[in-house]
């Protein structure tokens, strides 16, 4: 049975013939998204000159992948009760409007409370654009589908620190957030016109209290983690009240989910083998992609020596193999099903991953670029099949719940993976800097000291140089141990998945 012949499907989605300007209108909201998590970074300089607040500019990714990530599941959620559409739409609106107040924000912390309103919109558009593609096409069409939603995040990748760049240096980094609001515009217009769904309208008993605990107690702990060591220690009150009080929350939240008639969050998303495989499968790539996207640049550019042109084609050979393994996973999974073919991913990323971390010191540009492909090939073929098996098993009233939750699931790997990979190369470089020759009096004892050192002629440099070689050595075997262990998450997976077996 297919999404397009199922009676549920035929009920919630309109003609067949609409579905091209959705799905554009869907990789125009994701290209949005996916954008302003990086055209940030090449505009940091001419933000700070224009509004001040250099100590405050790390908030400008933190509060962003925040708010996006805890309101993941509560859109899933809600885009069962009430439909995609207008959650869609909602969450277009709210980043259209955080964009704005970024474009106009005159200082740094007006420019924080606008990224935050962004994120808040921005986490409506993955989990639900990737809810209505379940919706709208089959089984076997899914994976190519969604080979076109990964092109876009790969190209984002590659495009996003390029156009921040040259906004700020020949218009002004404003225009990096005024862009977005005709962009925006035009995927509104184009949803409301095109996009047609029938949902049944029944009363619905909101559970807000989960809602709210939930929100509390992930916000604190991404806080926690993303923080923890660079704002205040990992030892400190500050800390253990942070993450006490995530823990306290989120302790709440799963007593109130036990008893409320329609949770934000059923438990049940963890109690079946496809959903808890499909859902760690997703928090290791979320990890993998923050650890390699983070480290790799660093790698080319500080070790290497390399331009930051070069890092950014060297990490766009990942973002290549992705989208093509994506695509053609559909005739794979198909024929030999969704966890065998996750299973030849997870083979393909654990050999890009460990030739990533035997890359030497003297490394070629090629040679990164093509450990990275393989390991982009890798993701592309373990990713998809795994959300199209979770969206496989349940009708159209769930589909959102778990596409969202595994959505979350990513967004948290990736705040765990950054602050699991961060305490890994802080280490490293603090070790070095702390058994460095005597005769280095020039060398930093900090690793906020790292940038001046490699531009320090001499053996400063190549100590440093080699010093962060090591770091980002210690990284990328972490990396290739957390795709062993989504090799493990995978296998736990059933061969065969039975669709709408929950129903």
């Amino acid at each position: 049975m297919t999404a397009i012949d199922d009676p549920s499907a035929k009920t919630a989605v309109g003609l067949r013939s609409e579905r091209g300007p959705v799905l554009g209108a869907i990789m125009l909201t994701t290209a949005l998204i996916a954008l302003d998590s990086t055209i940030v970074a090449t505009a940091v300089p001419s933000i700070v000159k224009d509004v001040g607040g250099f100590s405050q500019f790390p908030w400008l990714f933190s509060i962003y992948l925040l708010t996006q990530a805890v309101t993941v599941p509560i859109y899933g959620k809600l885009s069962d009760v009430v439909g995609r559409k207008p959650m869609l739409t909602f969450g277009v609106a709210v980043f259209v409007l955080g964009s704005l107040l970024c474009g106009i924000a005159w200082s740094m912390p007006a420019l924080i409370i606008a990224r935050a309103v962004q994120g808040v919109g921005a986490g409506a558009v993955q989990p639900i654009g990737l809810t209505i593609i379940g919706d709208l096409y089959s089984v076997q069409e899914r994976a190519r589908v969604q080979g076109y939603i990964a092109s876009v995040w790969g190209a984002a990748s590659v495009l996003g620190p390029l156009t921040g760049g040259l906004f700020s240096e020949y218009v002004s980094w404003r225009w990096i957030f005024f862009i977005n609001l005709p962009l925006g515009a035009l995927a509104l217009v184009v949803l409301r016109r095109r996009f047609v769904e029938k949902v049944e309208h029944r009363e619905h008993r909101i559970d807000y209290s989960g809602a709210a605990l939930l929100t509390v107690g992930c916000s604190l702990l991404i806080l926690g983690l993303l923080e923890g060591g660079t704002a205040w220690a990992w030892r400190s009150a500050t800390s253990a009240l942070v993450l006490g009080g995530a823990v306290v929350a989120l302790g709440l939240f799963l007593r109130i989910e036990q008893r409320a008639a329609e949770p934000v969050l059923p438990l049940w998303v963890f109690r079946r083998r496809i959903l808890i495989g499909g859902n760690l499968t997703s928090l290791g790539v979320g990890a993998m992609l923050i650890g390699l996207s983070s480290y790799v640049p660093a790698f080319v550019q500080g070790v290497l020596g390399k331009g930051a042109i070069e890092a950014g084609l060297a990490l766009g050979a990942l973002t290549i193999g992705w989208p093509i393994a994506a695509s053609l996973s559909g005739r794979v999974y198909m024929r030999i099903g969704f966890r065998d073919t996750a299973l030849i991913g997870i083979a393909f990323a654990i050999v890009g991953t460990v030739l990533t971390a035997l890359l030497p010191q003297s490394a070629s540009i090629w040679q990164v670029a093509g450990a990275l492909f393989i390991t982009g090939l890798g993701m592309g073929l373990c990713s998809s099949p795994t959300v199209v098996a979770i969206q496989s098993v349940v009708g159209w009233e769930r589909r959102g719940v778990v596409t969202g939750t595994n959505m979350f699931s990513r967004a948290m790997g990736s705040a765990v993976g950054a602050a699991v990979f961060g305490a890994i190369a802080n280490a490293t470089l603090i070790s070095r800097y702390e058994n460095a020759p005597a005769s280095l009096t020039d060398l930093p004892r900090s690793v906020d000291g790292t940038t001046q050192a490699l531009a320090h002629p001499g053996p400063v440099a190549t100590y440093a140089r080699t010093s962060l070689y090591d770091a980002s050595h210690h990284v990328f075997l972490a990396l290739a141990i957390t795709v062993a262990l989504v090799a493990v998450a995978i296998a736990m997976m059933p061969r065969k998945a039975t669709e709408l077996a929950f129903d």
